[in-house]
């Protein structure tokens, strides 16, 4: 099930939704005729995805930065100490989080879908639990095009990036970079702005930039405008 147009397309803003939806959910459980074994399985989803976001993914990439240090640090500069690789400790779960079969956010919209055909129903209910939104034409996937720019920043090159309004039919976008021989693959993220950790080289280098949009597997429209940042040295 595509993203739908209630639901936000920045992390922080899908933590917020998720916390409203999953602390309210109850208190309609009678009028939208839902049992509490509906509302329980309901409101673990909601909680292993807001889990996912507020920790386990940030920890991730906190990870990943390590092992990018550890790969240089391999490297150079030529040192005695016996090098230690880092390891990754997923964050604790809270209390009442635990994981759950995959889908959950499929199933909270499938949920949430069903709640408008109950009988108690009201726009009101929607608004309150966030379950309601604009009707939305899907944009054209032969032509649609992310727009990006490029900044060196003290931790990186931050390359920014957004949905452009398409954020409920699109699954992420796809990022290459080239280095001086050509692009490669750089990283998927579904969340706009990020982050190429890669260290510096010594020499002045150009890096240059280019992302198109994906829907599960497969890219869909064309890639982006190219951004190039002059990096090192």
């Amino acid at each position: 099930m595509k993203r739908q147009n209630f639901y936000p397309t920045s992390a922080p803003a899908q933590i917020i939704w998720l916390e409203n939806y999953r602390s309210k959910i109850a208190t309609y459980a009678a009028t939208l005729s839902l049992t509490p074994a509906e509302v329980a399985a309901t409101v673990a989803d909601a909680r292993w995805i807001a889990y996912i976001l507020v920790s386990w993914l940030p920890a991730v990439r906190t990870y990943t930065k390590a092992c990018t240090d550890a790969a240089a640090q391999a490297q150079s500069p030529v040192g005695s100490s016996l090098m230690a690789l880092p390891v990754f400790t997923a964050p604790t779960l809270p209390n009442g989080v635990a994981p759950v079969n995959v889908g959950a956010l499929d199933r909270i919209f499938a949920l949430g879908q069903t709640l408008k055909t109950a009988t108690g129903f009201t726009t009101l209910i929607g608004a309150d639990l966030g379950v309601t939104g604009n009707v939305q034409n899907a944009p054209d996937m032969l032509t649609i095009q992310p727009v990006i720019d490029a900044t060196v920043t003290a931790t990186g090159v931050q390359i920014g990036w957004g949905w452009g309004g398409n954020g409920a039919f699109l699954d992420m976008v796809e990022l290459e970079v080239d280095r001086g021989a050509g692009f490669v693959f750089l990283a998927n993220d579904t969340t706009p702005g990020y982050t190429d950790t890669t260290p510096f080289p010594a020499a002045l280098a150009k890096w240059t930039y280019r992302a198109i949009y994906r829907v599960g597997d497969a890219q869909v429209g064309v890639w982006s405008n190219v951004v190039s940042v002059t990096v090192g040295g």
